[in-house]
């Protein structure tokens, strides 16, 4: 049976720092756009009070997350088990973008190793914390992390890297504002 929290615990900041990954999941406002939901490596998570939390986020493919949050702020974080104690956590709440050129940026920055392609943080107050049992998540095992996205990234440098968010993380999908002027 599920239950709700007031904050995060002991005891579910220990199970959620044993998790290897996580997955965000967000929404424009308009019924036509499309929901997001993308997977993060759990390394880049970070508990900042017990109603409180942030994670890296690092150059990708599309900017969704960002132009959502942009646009209204609504965000859920969930982790799942996928080994010994099946469970699922949910963390939900008003998320908000923080850029290098935020003045917020260099204290979270520190609370993070330092990775090449970060093109902000995303802190998030939570409103509902929730668990449910997670019988139905198969087991996998965890083998180790893919270091591919920050071997690209140092690879293509600042510049490069700029370049490409200019080019594809402008807008989003449904055309709404992500790193536009960034």
């Amino acid at each position: 049976m599920g239950k709700m929290y007031a904050e995060i615990d002991d005891a579910m900041r220990a199970w959620v720092g044993a998790q290897h990954i996580f997955f965000v999941a967000t929404a424009p406002l308009s019924a036509e756009g499309h929901v997001n939901c993308s997977p993060k490596d759990a390394a880049a998570f970070r508990i900042l009070t017990p109603t409180s939390v942030a994670y890296q986020d690092l150059t990708g493919s599309g900017a969704e997350t960002i132009a959502h949050l942009r646009e209204n702020g609504r965000i859920v974080v969930m982790f799942c088990s996928f080994d010994k104690v099946p469970r699922i956590v949910r963390l939900y709440g008003q998320g908000e973008v923080i850029t290098p050129e935020n003045t917020a940026y260099k204290g979270l920055a520190e609370k993070f190793p330092d990775r090449p392609g970060i093109r902000s943080i995303i802190r998030i107050q939570l409103d509902r914390i929730t668990d449910s049992c997670g019988f139905g998540v198969p087991f996998y095992d965890y083998v180790g992390e893919r270091d591919v996205l920050e071997k690209w990234a140092f690879h293509k440098g600042e510049e490069g890297v700029a370049e490409y968010k200019a080019k594809n993380n402008a807008v989003s999908i449904d055309g709404l504002p992500a790193l536009i002027n960034q």
